[in-house]
C-alpha cells in the first residue's frame, strides 16, 4: 500500500502527523534532496512539500513531475501563500486539457 508523505519546515508541517501523514522536516537544501530522492524511491505515492521548500528543491520537484509516481502537491507553509501551488495546478491542467481553462478574472 502506498502512503502519503509532508515534507518542509517542522512548524509548517508537524499538524499533518495528527492526520496520520508521514512528516519529515527539512533543514536545508542538502536534507531535502536527500529525502525526496528516499520517499520517491519507497512507497511514497504523493508527497505534500511546501513552497518555500520546493523553490529550493525546483530542479528534483521537475524531474518527478515528468513521472507518475510520486505526485508532488505544493502547500503554503506557516510563511504564507506564495502562489506556487496555484501556478503548478494551473499548469497541469494547461498540459492535461491543451488550453487554460482557469479564470481568476486578470488575464
Amino acid at each position: 500500500m502506498y502512503k502519503v508523505a509532508v515534507m518542509g519546515d517542522y512548524d509548517s508541517i508537524y499538524g499533518f502527523a495528527a492526520l496520520g501523514l508521514s512528516i519529515f522536516p527539512v533543514d536545508d537544501k542538502e536534507q531535502g534532496q536527500k529525502i525526496l530522492k528516499d520517499l520517491a524511491a519507497g512507497d511514497y505515492a504523493v508527497i505534500y512539500m511546501t513552497e518555500s521548500l520546493a523553490a529550493k528543491l525546483q530542479e528534483e520537484v521537475d524531474e518527478y513531475r515528468e513521472q507518475m509516481k510520486p505526485a508532488i502537491i505544493l502547500i503554503p507553509g506557516i510563511s504564507g501563500n506564495t502562489g506556487a501551488g496555484i501556478a503548478q495546478v494551473k499548469k497541469s491542467v494547461e498540459q492535461a486539457v491543451g488550453s487554460d481553462i482557469i479564470f481568476n478574472g486578470e488575464n
